[in-house]
């Protein structure tokens, strides 16, 4: 089986790549390494979500070897969704406009935050529909320019169709404007036009 080396990495990527391995042709199943029990235990929903077998070991202090094998325990995803469950994001044909504005998610511990972000920027790449735009104002222009671990996850959105754009203003501030790795530039008369005909905002 393969093995996927996913210490280090925030949720939801090691889920993420753990399906995208699991559904390559001829796969029998994947083995994840993973350094917390958080981490297990989204695997193990992930697993018994699908009809796979799971298990895990610890090797080490803060390792978990992590088993998934497909076909061979049960599946507890709905069968049938009742036809007045009111629409989410995936029946929308039309993905939201995403505003961020900091380079870290949440109040507290900023290392967290940090790492909150870009789990939370990689989880972008896999909603469907895909964001229409991503916006980013404030300290949130740091997560654009060259040497932000966010970059690769937004270039696959960029590739993949989302507008990536920065406030001019705030790159000003911070002097970013030569830094940019990702998306163009914006004034703030184009990013309240964006926002005003999105038919759905979320905002960090």
């Amino acid at each position: 089986m393969k093995t996927l080396d996913m210490q280090g990495q925030p949720c939801p990527i090691p889920v993420v790549k753990a399906k995208e391995a699991l559904a390559e042709q001829d796969a029998t199943g994947v083995v994840v390494l993973v350094d917390n029990i958080v981490a297990v235990q989204n695997l193990e929903k992930m697993a018994k979500g699908t009809g796979c077998g799971f298990s895990y070991a610890e090797d080490g202090a803060s390792l978990y070897r992590v088993s998934i094998v497909k076909g061979t325990g049960q599946s507890n995803e709905p069968q049938n969704v009742p036809s007045d469950v009111p629409a989410t994001a995936e029946d929308r044909k039309t993905g939201p406009v995403v505003l961020i504005t900091a380079d870290s998610m949440g109040r507290g511990a900023d290392d967290l935050g940090r790492l909150l972000i870009k789990g939370f920027i990689f989880s972008l790449t896999q909603l469907n529909p895909l964001p229409e735009a991503v916006i980013f104002l404030n300290g949130g222009a740091r997560l654009t320019t060259e040497g932000a671990n966010t970059v690769p996850d937004l270039k696959t959105l960029e590739e993949k169709g989302t507008g990536i754009y920065t406030c001019g203003t705030c790159a000003n501030y911070y002097k970013l404007t030569e830094s940019l790795a990702v998306g163009s530039i914006v004034d703030m008369m184009n990013i309240v036009q964006r926002l005003g005909k999105a038919s759905v905002v979320i905002t960090i």
